[in-house]
């Protein structure tokens, strides 16, 4: 049970963001999801005050400021404005990971900073290519997580939390879908709801037609032997396919994770998918990285060498990753390619730190998301091409 719960406290290191067309007439019908389970009430998806992204959202926590400041080797920069897409032809359906404040098992429907800071940081500049989906759920907390640690046992509701990621994709689905492309999303927690999704709900479904790939990081799933599949979906291995799953766990280059590392590691002899994104459209292994300025819950910005008044950094040239494995496990190993003698920083946050010490078994679990953002967000687009492109009869 611990190993299935742990999952990223994402939020606790990443930046404070925050603000108050089918194209086919032959839509196919898609079967909502069965999501029954006792002891809870269900909720109701069609009420905005469910959803943190939603394009029919006042207060949509998507719509915010992801103005990103490029930090070159020799110190200058460059302003890099975001722009949404307009009238974009698909959408991105996303689940968040652990990041949850509440001092209960399962956190309640309220958004707090801390959601608000990880959909800035890993889902609203998908927004660049599609519409945004993001519900809100009854997600295991932190606290929930930190029990789990140290009994080895939980009180938090799994069948609740399943539950309103199945109602609110079922919601998606009726309401919102009309036939379009749509790419999940999700890190950690996040990621292992859409593994649960694809496996239980979705593979062999008609609304397995509608994915344009997958895209859950951070929480690994095994490549079967026999069938090459993963949670039932090929492993994407270039930007122009589609219907295919995109996942890794990122750690740095030299620290590579131990046998005990939970991420990346291998299932009962199978192997887990490690996907470069900064390989499947020809970025030659460099990870266009969006990290954030300053942390959440910290009081000084975060070091890069150059003062910045933006609430993202661009820093090109500097990472780059490569897919690695071992016998026990495979992972994406991030290369800092740094020169002391230059202005910028020669590191990056993203280390969990405990008791003043790195847990290395963690590696860059908790910035996976923002390492390859630039990268994931230009896959979403290829790999919607190429579903576009699929639709059309020859």
């Amino acid at each position: 049970m611990l190993k299935k719960l742990l999952i990223g406290a994402a939020a606790l290191v990443l930046s404070s963001c925050s603000k108050d067309a089918p194209k086919s007439n032959e839509t196919p019908v898609l079967e909502p999801a069965a999501a029954e389970a006792p002891g809870f009430e269900h909720n109701d998806y069609a009420d905005m005050e469910n959803w943190l992204c939603h394009p029919d959202k006042a207060s949509d926590a998507c719509a915010i400021d992801l103005t990103a400041t490029a930090i070159e080797a020799d110190g200058s920069t460059q302003i890099l404005p975001f722009t949404p897409a307009n009238e974009p032809e698909f959408d991105c359906f996303y689940i968040y990971p652990t990041v949850s404040f509440d001092v209960t098992p399962n956190s309640d429907m309220i958004a707090g900073p801390e959601e608000l800071s990880v959909i800035a940081n890993q889902f609203a500049r998908y927004g660049e290519a599609c519409r945004l989906f993001a519900p809100i759920y009854r997600q295991t907390t932190l606290l929930e997580l930190q029990n789990q640690m140290a009994t080895g046992q939980t009180v938090a509701d799994d069948a609740m939390r399943y539950a309103d990621v199945i109602d609110s994709w079922n919601a998606y689905l009726a309401d919102e879908n009309s036939g379009r492309g749509v790419v999940l999303v999700g890190h950690s927690q996040g990621a292992s709801m859409i593994y649960q999704m694809l496996e239980n709900d979705i593979v062999g479904s008609a609304a397995q037609d509608m994915l344009i790939a997958v895209h859950a990081i951070g929480y690994e799933t095994a490549i079967d032997p026999e069938t090459g599949l993963a949670s039932g979906l090929p492993v994407c291995a270039s930007g122009s396919q589609s219907g295919c799953l995109v996942s890794f766990a990122s750690f740095r280059e030299p620290s590579p994770p131990s046998v005990d590392s939970f991420f990346g590691k291998n299932q009962d002899g199978k192997r887990a998918v490690c996907t470069n994104p900064a390989r499947l459209n020809n970025d030659n292994g460099e990870l266009k990285a969006f990290m954030p300025r300053q942390s959440l819950g910290r009081l000084k910005p975060n070091d890069y060498g150059v003062a910045v008044d933006t609430p993202f950094v661009s820093l090109p040239g500097l990472l780059t990753a490569e897919c690695e494995a071992n016998d026990t496990h495979d992972w994406l190993a991030v290369s800092i390619h740094a020169d002391p003698a230059d202005p910028r920083a020669d590191d990056i946050p993203g280390d969990l730190v405990f008791d003043g010490k790195v847990v290395a078994d963690w590696g860059l679990h908790l910035v996976d998301m923002n390492l390859a953002m630039g990268n994931l967000v230009e896959l979403a687009k290829t790999e919607s091409a190429a579903w576009q492109a699929a639709q059309t009869p020859e």
